[in-house]
């Protein structure tokens, strides 16, 4: 990757798999201050990276994919993907210990370096404010959002049925993120901020990026592309 990447920029003892879950906790705890909650990040990216994960039926191997597209056209220029064990264990809240492994190798064999990371998941509305945008997002340095198809954390009030309306995703007292439509009608996606971004600006990205379809298409290229590198996977063994 070029120079300034994402190494350049990773937290000591941010990538290290936790030997249980105290103390997978106690590392969320620890980089959750490191989280940028306004950014304001790039309003207009040149090129915009989805990231997603898909794991084989029996659980025990999963494919990571990142694909980067140019912001304007929303065509795919670049794409990496990466193979392996999941490097934790099934535990709610703590799905970045088991992906983040396999998101970063694949984000080290990308050529171009992405202005905004767009996460297969949920950054601030987390039960403890550290989802894997927000992990992605601090280990890298880069901004990171997360779409998610379903809510993790929190309550909210149905938003009117136009594309672009949306309403405040509420947790114990804390806005943590956004019910956004993306399509008239269709039911809405759970946006929230990963990292070096505000929700406003988030919510703007995810827009630009579903013109056409429910989920944005950073997320539908990288969910085919893991989904396509995990039955080849499965093919070889």
């Amino acid at each position: 990757m070029p120079s300034g990447s994402w190494r350049a920029a990773a937290v000591p003892g941010g990538v290290v798999v936790p030997g249980s879950v105290v103390k997978a906790m106690a590392v969320q705890e620890e980089l959750r201050p490191l989280v940028d909650l306004v950014g304001p990040g790039p309003s207009a990216p040149a090129t915009v990276a989805g990231l997603d994960v898909a794991y084989a039926e029996g659980g025990d191997l999963l494919a990571a994919a990142v694909t980067v597209l140019d912001a304007r056209t929303l065509a795919v220029v670049d794409s990496a993907v990466s193979v392996g064990r999941p490097a934790f264990g099934y535990v709610p809240g703590l799905f970045a210990f088991r992906e983040l492994p396999a998101l970063l190798a694949a984000l080290g064999r990308l050529t171009t370096l992405p202005d905004l990371l767009v996460c297969d998941g949920h950054g601030l509305a987390h039960p403890r404010r550290f989802g894997l945008a927000c992990h992605l997002g601090v280990v890298t340095g880069l901004p990171a959002i997360g779409v998610g198809k379903t809510p993790l954390v929190g309550t909210w009030d149905p938003p009117a049925v136009e594309r672009g309306a949306w309403s405040p995703l509420r947790d114990g007292g804390d806005v943590v993120g956004r019910v956004l439509r993306t399509r008239d009608g269709v039911k809405p996606v759970f946006v929230s901020v990963g990292h070096r971004m505000s929700l406003e600006n988030a919510s703007a990205q995810v827009l630009a990026l579903s013109p056409r379809y429910r989920l944005p298409e950073t997320t539908r290229t990288a969910d085919r592309l893991c989904r396509d590198a995990l039955a080849r996977a499965g093919q070889a063994d």
